[in-house]
């Protein structure tokens, strides 16, 4: 290789969060319809966090970047893959994705971080066998920054959404679901369910809709596309100051749903916030 060549000494110089391998082949979750059997379910917070695979040695983000997590932090995590998420507390995710996508991570943000584990990737066991193994490796924690979410037997509808309105109550997401008898296997799955009192969804900012009223010279609405190449408008659910500085053009966005309506889309949709900035170089507002 020619180590004169000035785009291969400008990658050498590209900090590492913008190298990307091949997505982790994840496990991801349907949702919780009323009526269905509970019988065989694990129960569990669904944390506001950012979903993390553990190789061993690095952290690796759902669409396969490198999160910059600095060495201290993960020095004392198991060398085995685990599944979970980054966690900073409940109601504080816009605040831990800005501190875990920084190109040169901050020491007073990374430690109040914590990687709360939910499952062994790696593992062909059942996933009771899985939690029983989990426990074992990370009771007690061997690294002040890792940590093994609850799980607790599920019982019954009425139970479960007792327990979903403690959780939102207290300022909490939801719930989730997983079946002691399942195999950890990429894609969605009925034996891992999210459970909400609304529904959730993520679509790609395509467009900025100027604001009137109180409203004028920011955001009036956010024009997005679904995967299947449906658009919509997001004109609810944003804070002033989200208003004025919006998403960029090209981010992916959560935005949360009642429903849909007679033509598909999605009911009284309203965002909630980005899931993954807008790729490098990507139009701005």
């Amino acid at each position: 290789m020619n180590n004169r060549n000035p785009i291969w000494w400008l990658l050498l110089w590209l900090p590492v969060s913008l190298w990307a391998q091949t997505p982790p082949p994840l496990q991801l979750a349907e949702t919780y319809q009323a009526g269905a059997s509970l019988s065989g379910y694990w129960v569990s917070e669904k944390l506001d966090g950012v979903r993390a695979y553990w190789d061993g040695e690095r952290l690796w983000s759902r669409q396969g970047h490198q999160y910059p997590a600095p060495a201290w932090f993960v020095e004392d995590f198991p060398d085995v893959p685990l599944d979970g998420e980054l966690w900073l507390g409940r109601g504080r995710f816009s605040e831990l994705s800005a501190a875990v996508r920084r190109f040169q991570p901050r020491r007073q943000e990374w430690q109040r971080i914590r990687y709360m584990v939910f499952d062994l990737p790696a593992s062909r066991l059942p996933f009771g066998q899985r939690l029983q193994r989990l426990r074992a490796l990370l009771t007690p924690s061997p690294s002040p920054h890792v940590a093994l979410i609850d799980q607790r037997p599920a019982t019954d509808h009425d139970a479960l959404m007792t327990r979903l309105d403690e959780v939102i109550a207290a300022g909490g997401e939801g719930l989730m679901l997983h079946h002691r008898d399942s195999r950890y296997r990429a894609g969605r799955s009925q034996a891992l369910l999210k459970v909400k009192r609304h529904r959730d969804a993520e679509a790609v900012v395509v467009a900025h809709l100027p604001g009137q009223g109180k409203y004028q010279g920011m955001l009036g609405a956010l024009l997005v596309e679904r995967s299947d190449g449906r658009r919509f408008r997001l004109g609810t659910g944003f804070s002033d100051a989200e208003r004025a500085d919006p998403p960029a053009i090209g981010a992916l966005v959560t935005y949360k749903y009642f429903g849909l309506t007679a033509t598909g889309l999605p009911r009284f949709a309203s965002y909630l916030r980005v899931r993954q900035p807008a790729p490098t170089g990507a139009s701005g507002h």
